[in-house]
Order: structure tokens, then C-alpha cells, then sequence
């Protein structure tokens, strides 16, 4: 985990400013999302993550934020409720406008494709692709000009999964929605982009025996499992000005696991 610098980042399309630009990560307390708000945080946005359970690891996360200079908070918001969004819109720093939104909060539960039922498909819709969607219309007033909005989908969102057909069908139409939002806002400045990550070091795969890690190890050319901080290192690129002519791309961040 690299310090955190206090520097002001410089706003695509937008001269310096004093103040420093902000950036929401829904679920950005623990796992891909921790490692993206340290990273973005690094590059001198002020950071608002959001949460859900966890309550502790987003305030550790705020915690080491803040010993780098950079400020910023942690917010109980369940994606899935639109009351609670509505209070993560009315946070008085969403007042000075937003500069970066990355939709990462997501639920994954493994189960068998021929077993799903209707509740579990639509909760999980709920969460992953409804819950995106609802925190993006809510916040899309407070979008500065020549924003970044970055949705972390998935490989599965692709090519699918036998154990997790849910899970694949809220992340496919969380990249499709993604996507044609770019289109639809490119004239304004906005760019909108999706990271499909692959395997990664998170709490989906805290679960497996030694066994089932070297057989995902296996699977991937690069022969490893990626990184939170590799995730958020493409995050970085997509909210700086290195990508200022890239929207609406799917950037597959899987080590050559899926090569679509």
C-alpha cells in the first residue's frame, strides 16, 4: 500500500482549482473498493465512500486516508434503498459538484444456474445493476463538467457462469446501461467507462481451499491471482487525462483468464 500524497489532482477540460475535486466509491471501504479510494486519494481527490455492513473496515480505510492529508468520510448507504441514496446526494460535499463516480458496491452468492430462483435474480439485480443505476440518477445533477464515471462489471458480465447466473446477468446489464450511457452523455464531457476484472484477491475468493487457489492459478496465463490495487490502478487511468479520448470501453483486467 503506497502513501498518499496531498497534491491536487488537474481536472480534464477544467483549469486548477483550490479546492479539491471529489470522488464517491460506492462500496469503497474494503477489497477493490478500498484499494480504490486510497489510490484516488493519492491523486488528490477528496474521498466519499460508501458502505454497507462493514462499518469498521470503512473507517479503517477513511483512517489511513486521512494520515495521508487527503480528507475524507464514510457513509452507511445500501444501494438497494433509495432513501439511503438520497442521503448520500444530499452530503454537503456533493454540493460542490462531483468529479468521479465509481459504481463498485456488489452481492455475489454461488449457486447453482438450474437452481436460481426468482428472488435470488431479483435481488441480485437489485443490488448490483438497479442499485448502480439508482446512486448514478440520483448524483447525475451533481456530475462537474467532463466528470469520469467508472463501473467495476466482471468477466462473468460476458461470458457468464454456471454457479453464479444471477450475478452474471446484473453485472451484463450493468455494462450494456454503462455503455450506452457513454453514448448518450459523451457531448456533455462525461466519460464512462467498465473494468472487467478476473480473478482477484478479494472476499469471493477468501473461501477456497489451498487446492481450488492453485487450480484458479492454473487457469490464468500470467499464472496468479490479480491484485485490488492492480484494479485500482486502471481505475486511476480511467479518471485521468492519459484516457481523455476512452468511453465506453470494457478494459478486462484478468491476467489472459478470458480473452473475449
Amino acid at each position: 500500500m503506497g502513501s498518499i500524497e496531498g497534491s491536487i489532482a488537474v481536472i480534464q477540460g477544467r483549469p486548477m482549482e483550490s479546492k479539491q475535486p471529489l470522488a464517491i466509491i460506492t462500496g469503497g471501504g474494503r477489497g477493490i473498493g478500498r484499494e480504490i479510494s486510497i489510490r484516488l486519494a493519492s491523486e488528490g481527490y477528496k474521498i466519499l465512500l460508501t458502505y454497507n455492513n462493514d462499518s469498521i473496515s470503512a473507517e479503517e480505510t477513511v483512517d489511513v486516508i486521512r494520515k495521508g492529508g487527503i480528507d475524507a468520510v464514510a457513509l452507511k448507504v445500501d444501494c438497494s434503498n433509495s432513501s439511503e441514496i438520497l442521503l448520500l446526494s444530499e452530503h454537503p460535499w456533493c454540493d460542490e459538484g462531483l468529479d468521479v463516480l465509481i459504481l463498485n458496491h456488489g452481492y455475489y452468492e454461488r449457486t447453482p444456474s438450474s437452481d436460481l430462483s426468482e428472488s435470488d435474480l431479483r435481488k441480485t439485480l437489485e443490488i448490483n445493476f438497479f442499485g448502480a443505476f439508482g446512486v448514478w440518477n440520483t448524483l447525475k445533477n451533481n456530475l462537474n463538467y467532463n466528470s469520469r464515471i467508472v463501473v467495476i462489471g466482471s468477466q462473468l458480465g460476458i461470458k457468464g457462469s454456471s454457479h453464479g447466473a444471477d450475478y452474471s446477468a446484473s453485472k451484463a446489464a450493468l455494462q450494456v446501461w454503462a455503455r450506452s450511457l457513454a453514448q448518450d452523455v459523451g457531448k456533455s464531457g462525461m466519460r464512462v467507462n467498465i473494468i472487467a476484472p478476473g480473478y482477484i484477491d478479494t472476499a469471493i475468493l477468501a473461501g477456497d481451499s489451498k487446492e481450488k487457489r492453485e487450480k484458479r492459478e492454473s487457469e490464468v496465463p500470467l499464472g496468479r491471482i490479480g491484485t485490488p490495487s492492480e484494479i485500482a490502478g486502471v481505475v486511476a487511468f480511467l479518471c485521468g487525462n492519459d484516457s481523455s479520448y476512452v468511453t465506453g470501453a470494457i478494459i478486462h483486467v484478468n491476467g489472459g483468464l478470458f480473452l473475449p
